[in-house]
């Protein structure tokens, strides 16, 4: 890119930086965008995700050479953000529903001290990534590259602990070899679908997911439930999947941690905002694709950007969010 040096004189070092990071996201090829991404609501072109994670996310913190401290974090903040709008989708955050993530006291806690951060998603195979065209397409890779983003100078790793066709039984058998010897500062938990697709008990599943929350609470770790996927597979069994999501609300009440309203999010895309199925779940009816990994994780980063920064600033959040549906 070629930078006219009057201009470079006149606009100072922030424009130029603003200029340069512009030039090189415009350059992101749009895989993850669906192919009507310009008719969605409140969309534009522009606004599609880059599928790389290299190096517009891996933000080293270190400031621009003859630049002052002050003036280089600045333009590194003004700089990341010019990224992020080019690195998201163009999805839009449900009405009616609230953050639900709830305060993450021990993650803020570790980016205010600059101490390094491991988040581990657990789940299925929607964590493990089933349905997306690469595995950087998938929601804990989604989500690692927007909390680089957003915080480029911290050590912050999510390890993708998903694997495909199970749900709590086989789940709990793991959760101390891969969730709670990570040692993590946060765990994201996706569970339930598996056992909604099998008919089995939700009562009997809620119950050893809330034996697992305890252990997982127990290790210190800021914890977030993620309920089923609104697709057609699921929806199909409408009547176990609604009592498996308000049993999994109840144990996220009772125990006082996060949830992220999955089911919900993904009605409002069907229902008010008018994306057909196709648009965010893959042609079996279950699995989301690329762009519907892209905008829940986008969504569910934005939650947990929202809730650190608060903490950070010293407003007092609930230690979970309310639930969502009555009991």
């Amino acid at each position: 890119m070629m930078v006219n040096s009057r201009i470079f004189r006149t606009a100072g070092p922030v424009a130029l930086a603003l200029m340069l990071a512009g030039a090189a996201a415009s350059r992101a090829v749009a895989q993850t965008a669906p192919a009507n991404a310009a008719a969605l609501p409140g969309s534009s072109a522009e606004l599609s995700a880059s599928p790389s994670l290299g190096a517009a996310t891996a933000g080293t913190g270190m400031p621009a050479p003859g630049l002052s401290g002050t003036v280089a974090d600045k333009t590194a903040a003004m700089a990341a953000s010019v990224r992020d709008i080019f690195d998201r989708v163009p999805c839009l955050p449900p009405k009616g529903i609230s953050q639900s993530t709830g305060a993450l006291p021990h993650v803020a806690a570790k980016l205010a001290a600059h101490k390094a951060v491991v988040i581990v998603a657990f789940g299925s195979s929607s964590t493990q990534g089933h349905g997306a065209t690469s595995p950087e397409f998938n929601y804990p890779n989604r989500l690692a590259a927007q909390l680089h983003r957003k915080y480029p100078a911290a050590a912050i790793t999510v390890l993708n602990r998903g694997k495909g066709g199970e749900d709590a039984p086989e789940m709990i058998k793991r959760l101390r070899t891969e969730v709670i010897d990570a040692k993590p500062d946060m765990v994201i938990w996706q569970v339930g679908t598996n056992a909604v697709l099998r008919d089995l008990d939700p009562a009997s599943t809620v119950k050893t997911v809330e034996d697992g929350v305890a252990t997982i609470q127990a290790s210190g770790a800021d914890l977030v439930l993620v309920d089923p996927q609104y697709a057609p597979a699921v929806n199909a069994r409408g009547e176990t999947a609604d009592r498996m999501i308000r049993l999994l609300n109840k144990v996220a009440h009772h125990r006082h941690v996060g949830i992220f309203p999955r089911f919900e999010v993904m009605r409002d895309w069907h229902d008010r905002q008018s994306l057909p199925f196709d648009t965010f779940v893959t042609k079996d009816g279950l699995h989301m694709n690329d762009w519907g990994y892209a905008c829940f994780a986008q969504l569910l980063g934005d939650d947990i950007i929202r809730s650190v920064d608060q903490v950070q600033a010293g407003v007092r959040l609930q230690p979970a969010a309310t639930v969502n549906r009555p009991l």
